[in-house]
């Protein structure tokens, strides 16, 4: 298996760094469902020990993104239905809520940054840039968290939507995925600039039961579910 061991920073702890390598190559599905991960592979890839790799690859276990079974190994699960609808339940509380509040406090200067968050979003999608846009996507919906200085909020989102990622990055590139998603942000923000919380907090609902069915419609397409 060879990762890119380039940007590895020895003076940081390595399994941060490995567990965020791993499961960006998980989510992103680049390694497949099925897959099997050889720590010692990943370790000589990066010239580390095996230690660092074993302690990311059981991190990326308790979020269910890889199955160890005693005496075969460890592979990558496959996509759970049931955790992209639970992280869907955890997104539409906290986020319904966020925009809700955040609608309040948008200060000139934050919908600006929305503002050219969307232009770079929809240049991404244009280009085919799809990692990109997806991490775009995210940055949007960080920075509604952090209008209200919710920056645990959104660490309680990203770590519970693994699941969900893995089939966001399926589905984008279904022609009009990423232009309706575009679409949707600008709702959301309009209705932020209006500081009208109801309408945001509506528009933020359409835009995740629009992302939860898109991701499950084409995950099952791709057969990727558990």
């Amino acid at each position: 298996m060879d990762i890119d061991a380039s940007n590895l920073n020895r003076s940081l702890p390595l399994r941060d760094q490995i567990y965020h390598k791993v499961r960006g190559l998980i989510v992103s599905g680049q390694m497949k469902p099925g897959e099997a991960i050889n720590e010692m592979a990943i370790a000589q890839s990066l010239g580390v020990s095996r230690t660092p790799v074993r302690e990311a690859v059981k991190r990326i276990s308790d979020e269910g993104l890889v199955n160890v079974f005693a005496q075969t190994g460890t592979f990558v699960a496959r996509i759970s239905i049931r955790d992209i609808e639970e992280a869907y339940v955890i997104r539409n509380a906290l986020e319904m809520e966020s925009a809700r509040r955040a609608a309040d406090k948008l200060a000139p200067a934050q919908a600006e940054a929305l503002e050219d968050n969307i232009a770079a979003h929809r240049t991404a999608i244009a280009r085919g840039r799809y990692s990109d846009a997806i991490q775009l996507d995210d940055i949007f919906h960080r920075t509604i968290a952090e209008v209200n200085g919710f920056h645990m909020l959104w660490r309680a989102v990203d770590i519970s939507k693994a699941q969900m990622d893995r089939g966001r990055y399926l589905a984008i590139p279904k022609p009009g995925y990423g232009e309706q998603t575009i679409q949707q942000h600008q709702a959301i923000l309009k209705a932020l600039q209006r500081h009208d919380g109801e309408a945001a907090a509506t528009a933020m609902r359409e835009h995740l039961n629009t992302s939860l069915r898109n991701t499950l419609e084409v995950a099952a397409a791709n057969n990727a579910f558990g």
